[in-house]
């Protein structure tokens, strides 16, 4: 039986994990006979299916001013905690409206009960899926308790009610076993894993003409050889270790590329990149991908296609995207080896070039070989590409869909 599914977030646009993952849920969804609608602040969605509410994007000026009066400080003023009400008692009207203009007989929460990165938002997805009791499901990305940033702060009876909360009607899904024992720990709240996935039955298609002419349009000669870090400018991501694996390459035709903007959590690790790059004499290049209506920005896609070489240095994930879009497109990549990965990704059996929190000539002279030699990153690539299709495509995604579906509406009742 179909199903009319709406997605809520603060956010669903651009390249993040949450807005990339709620897009292949839906892509799944939608292949099956179900109808999905969008709820954010920030959306690049169809503007026939969604609702558009900026006061729940989590840059939107109201709630960043209750971010400053409740995080990093153990008390809040009875005018921060009514300001907290009043945003809440807004945006839950919102949500009611998005269930009754598009009908929705599902929720699925993509990260709003996990992080409260939006605070009023998550108390009112919280009530409205008490009150009304509709079926959801509730995507955990990132739990606050991860983020040193959350970790002192004048709201935690309401972390304690929202951040998750547990309520019968949810099923929580997060994307990696130390995030299902902590949930499990800390709240009593069991869960499914559901890792990141990739539509690995479709490979993507590469044309020598297109790169030809994309390594032209970003000022590189055919001797340039462009290592992709296609992350956000967060200090989490390491990147600091990329732009010291291309000044130990030394080689001025190795070409650094970050492929996401900064801002989310500020601009100073951004501005210091830059100036240790200069320091080291590499070549970095900072590019905004595609956004909606500029066709003159290349996307992410554009970026891994025409890339020789990935680097993943993170010392904390989630899960990882940028290593299973790397994986995907058949590139060779540096990973560092961060906790969810050596627990969860690593006894998978990859062939990946591999550092466990520095940078070692071993690491650096492997890279060499790998760009040297066409054959031996071909064995890599085509290795890792077949590992990722048996864990990580959209026929697994599809069955556990279909299972948390029919947790809900019984087998006969979702058509997956």
């Amino acid at each position: 039986m179909e199903k009319r599914i709406g997605f809520v977030a603060t956010r669903f646009a651009g390249t993040d994990g949450v807005s990339l993952e709620a897009a292949k849920w839906s892509h799944i969804l939608e292949k099956n006979g179900h109808h999905c609608f969008w709820f954010a602040g920030e959306i690049d969605r169809d503007p026939q299916r969604s609702l558009k509410v900026p006061e729940a994007f989590f840059q939107h000026e109201t709630n960043k001013a209750i971010d400053a009066a409740i995080f990093g400080r153990k008390r809040r003023s009875p005018a921060t905690t009514q300001a907290i009400h009043d945003l809440r008692v807004s945006l839950k009207k919102q949500l009611y409206a998005f269930i009754d203009r598009f009908r929705i007989e599902m929720l699925v929460a993509q990260n709003l009960l996990t992080i409260p990165m939006h605070l009023s938002l998550g108390l009112a997805m919280t009530e409205v899926i008490a009150e009304t009791q509709i079926p959801t499901v509730a995507h955990h990305h990132d739990f606050y308790w991860e983020r040193p940033r959350f970790s002192v702060n004048a709201v935690g009876d309401y972390l304690r009610m929202a951040f998750p909360p547990n309520l019968p009607n949810i099923e929580h899904v997060v994307i990696n076993s130390a995030a299902q024992e902590e949930l499990a720990l800390r709240t009593g709240v069991s869960s499914v894993i559901i890792p990141n996935v990739l539509d690995f039955e479709n490979p993507p298609l590469s044309d020598e003409k297109d790169t030809r002419t994309f390594r032209k349009t970003m000022g590189l000669t055919p001797e340039d050889f462009l290592i992709l870090q296609p992350t956000r400018i967060v200090q989490r991501k390491g990147i600091e270790h990329a732009i010291d694996l291309v000044h130990e390459l030394g080689n001025r035709h190795f070409k650094l590329l970050i492929s996401h903007e900064a801002g989310d959590e500020g601009f100073e690790y951004a501005e210091w990149l830059t100036e240790h790059a200069r320091d080291r004499g590499v070549d970095l290049r900072l590019i905004a991908t595609r956004v909606p209506g500029d066709p003159n920005r290349p996307t992410l896609w554009d970026l891994y296609a025409h890339a020789d070489f990935i680097t993943y240095p993170s010392l904390y994930e989630g899960f990882g995207n940028a290593f299973l879009e790397a994986v995907y497109f058949r590139k060779p990549l540096l990973i560092n080896r961060y906790a969810i990965f050596v627990r969860d990704i690593e006894p998978k059996g990859f062939d990946l070039i591999v550092m466990d929190g520095f940078l070692t000539k071993k690491n650096v002279q492997k890279v060499k070989e790998v760009l040297e030699q066409p054959a031996l990153r071909e064995r890599m690539t085509d290795h890792n590409y077949a590992v990722a299709s048996r864990h990580y495509s959209y026929a697994t995604l599809g069955r556990q869909l279909h299972n948390l579906m029919a947790n809900f509406f019984g087998v006969n009742g979702c058509s997956m």
